[in-house]
């Protein structure tokens, strides 16, 4: 397999609340892949990084708080956007810092949300502006998973 042909690996951090909600921002129309979507924190894992590094830096990065633990990898799937492969790995994690107030990059994000299983229709949009349900998917799975693993350790095996 050529460099060319390497598929990029992405990290995606489904933060939950204590109210079992998830954490969604939205991207600013600007932006070269999914323009005005809804998305979770993320992204591309740089050259010597591990996933866990990359979700502790993308976690900083978008909402300047800091990763607690990782709950559990919820989503493995491979994608393809302007003709790249990904490859993203999406974890449900709790975070530290005032949860109300997240530090958006204001030129990459305009907006965030905290949704329960209930109101992951607000995805439905995405689908709408990109053909994609992804994220909604995502998100639904890490409902699923929390709704599954409560009364139980909440940590990755």
């Amino acid at each position: 397999m050529t460099e060319a042909t390497e598929p990029r690996l992405v990290v995606g951090a489904l933060i939950r609340d204590p109210y079992d909600r998830i954490f969604v921002q939205r991207r600013s129309a600007g932006r070269r892949l999914f323009p005005g979507c809804w998305d979770v924190v993320g992204g591309a894992v740089e050259e010597g990084e591990s996933l866990l590094d990359a979700l502790h830096r993308e976690i900083a990065e978008e909402t300047g708080w800091r990763l607690r633990r990782v709950l559990a990898r919820v989503a493995h799937e491979e994608w393809t956007a302007d003709g790249l492969r990904h490859i993203e790995s999406d974890y449900v994690v709790e975070v530290d810092g005032d949860l109300s107030s997240p530090e958006l990059e204001r030129d990459k994000h305009t907006e965030f949300a905290w949704i329960t299983a209930e109101e992951v229709s607000l995805l439905d949009e995405n689908a709408q502006r990109s053909g994609s349900t992804f994220i909604k998917d995502v998100v639904t799975t890490a409902h699923a998973w929390l709704a599954g693993a409560s009364g139980k350790s909440r940590r990755v095996p």
